[in-house]
């Protein structure tokens, strides 16, 4: 049987760089959050196109902070689709908010913009489409609606690390966007991890505060907060990955154009790739 993916081949052709990462961390005695954190934070959102990155413990957890410091509570709305991992509309229901659920378009396999206006109500807060296996979701329109009726676009980017829409890279494109590192993505820890990117300081600093028990500072608790705290090994592990992700994300394409290729006198029904966009191909999906 061929593996869906192999982390073990992936670990071995780095082995020498994890270690020294590993290493330096457990030298420091820094073993949450701490320097090595902050600099993935750094790194990724310059990757990405963003301004600021809020590392955490989870893809999970990234879109619960990203919807709180949207304002989503109790009692709001929150558009979004059918088709993705449960943790999408899991994080809604942790705020307390209603997931009202959005079909696909049947080509992209993401939301079906057409559809969205029809969904909003006077209790809709945020329309939160999701990048599925890759490919982003039509966002210039999604964005326009948004505008019209002053709602927040959180992307859902768990499976979209280095895809990019109109030559913007999936993490840019809208208020708020929620990456995860499960150690099978595309940029993967060796363990869970996730990340939030945003524009806003305040977004950025109102999450920061989230991750970590509501502090402000060590011991100052302004506001109820969670343990949702990126481990250091994994930000020092996600650095030394990041610097290999173009390369990857290269041979990923590759191999999905091959795939079509050969695929195509066989009748099977293989991915579209939208005019749009520049597929990451997290999965290639028949």
């Amino acid at each position: 049987m061929i593996p869906l993916i192999d982390l073990k081949a992936q670990h071995h052709s780095l082995r020498d760089e994890i270690q020294a990462a590993v290493g330096a961390v457990l030298d420091s005695g820094q073993f949450v959050l701490g320097s090595e954190v902050a600099a993935f934070e750094e790194e990724f959102a310059a990757y990405s196109g963003a301004r600021f990155g809020v590392g955490v413990n989870s893809g999970t957890s990234a879109l619960h902070l990203a919807l709180l410091a949207a304002g989503v509570g109790p009692g709001d709305e929150v558009i979004t689709v059918p088709l993705t991992f449960v943790a999408t509309v899991a994080a809604i229901g942790y705020t307390g908010a209603r997931p009202v659920l959005v079909d696909v378009d049947p080509e992209s396999c993401t939301i079906d913009v057409s559809r969205i206006e029809a969904a909003i109500t006077e209790r809709t807060k945020v329309i939160l489409p999701v990048h599925l296996y890759g490919q982003p979701a039509d966002m210039d329109p999604i964005l326009e609606i948004a505008r019209r009726h002053a709602l927040t676009v959180i992307e859902d980017a768990a499976q979209a690390h280095g895809a990019e829409y109109r030559g913007r890279r999936a993490g840019s494109l809208g208020h708020l966007a929620c990456f995860s590192f499960y150690p099978s993505k595309n940029l993967g820890a060796c363990g869970d991890a996730g990340m939030v990117l945003t524009a806003s300081p305040e977004h950025a600093q109102s999450m920061r505060m989230l991750r970590d028990w509501g502090q402000q500072r060590k011991q100052e608790h302004l506001r109820k907060g969670y343990n949702y705290r990126m481990a250091a090994l994994q930000g020092a592990i996600l650095r030394v990955k990041l610097r290999h992700l173009d390369a990857w994300t290269s041979l990923r394409r590759a191999h999905a154009a091959l795939y079509d290729r050969l695929l195509a006198p066989s009748g099977v029904r293989t991915p579209s790739r939208m005019p749009y966009a520049n597929h990451a191909y997290h999965v290639y999906a028949i």
